[in-house]
């Protein structure tokens, strides 16, 4: 059986769309989500519902924690500015959902969580021997820096499938991984930027919300959550 994960959609409809157009192409159905199905950019319902319709399990992200919990970033006016917006449009359904989602997932010998096993929600991992000896199992799998890596610490696997809706590896392109026969894979996909951008405008935003996205930069020296 192959799995397919995701993390960070960020609501980035469109990137989401080609992800998931890709997971149907080869036939992975069992998908799950490390989190931060919102913030920055403007579909947030559109992503919301999507995973919901698909029965998509999905751990909580920062971004979910903040909306969910009606909380605000201290990292980054910014992150609150866009969090703003999306209080304003998010359905109630998709709240709901957010309030429900759990800081763990397992399947089979397989952990997830958004940030890290410290600090499931908001942890960065910086993936290391040391850090993996002390955890209980074989395989990892998380989200939130938004930069997709496989590591092997002799017995044990860690992988971060990077970001669907924000890379910030250089790569401009949606992120995922899949997972089969004990092998990770990190895959990308294009998908139609333009979208995304005047959806932002039309919400109220300008380039420097979103101009991360044309390269896959490290987003904006204020925004690094």
């Amino acid at each position: 059986m192959t799995i397919a994960f995701i993390s960070d959609i960020h609501g980035n409809f469109e990137a989401l769309k080609s992800v998931l157009s890709k997971l149907d192409t080869i036939g992975i159905t069992d998908i799950y989500c490390l989190g931060d199905t919102v913030g920055y950019y403007s579909q947030v319902n559109e992503c919301c519902n999507e995973l919901r319709k698909r029965k998509i399990p999905s751990v909580m992200g920062n971004h979910d924690w903040y909306m969910a919990g009606g909380g605000f970033c201290l990292r980054s006016k910014s992150v609150n500015d866009c969090l703003e917006y999306q209080r304003k449009v998010i359905e109630k359904e998709n709240l709901d959902w957010l309030r429900g989602l759990p800081m763990h997932l397992k399947v089979d010998h397989i952990k997830m969580v958004h940030g890290g096993w410290d600090n499931p929600i908001d942890e960065y991992l910086n993936p290391n021997q040391i850090y993996f000896d002390r955890l209980e199992g074989e395989v990892f799998v998380s989200g939130h820096t938004h930069v997709q890596s496989i590591h092997k610490f002799g017995r044990k696997t860690y992988c971060n499938p990077g970001s669907v809706g924000q890379p910030r590896d250089g790569d401009p392109r949606a992120a995922f991984a899949t997972f089969s026969d004990g092998i990770f894979q990190l895959h990308r996909v294009e998908y139609d930027m333009q979208k995304v951008f005047d959806f932002m405008e039309a919400a109220g935003f300008n380039d420097y919300y979103y101009g991360c996205l044309k390269t896959g930069a490290n987003k904006l020296k204020k925004l690094n959550e």
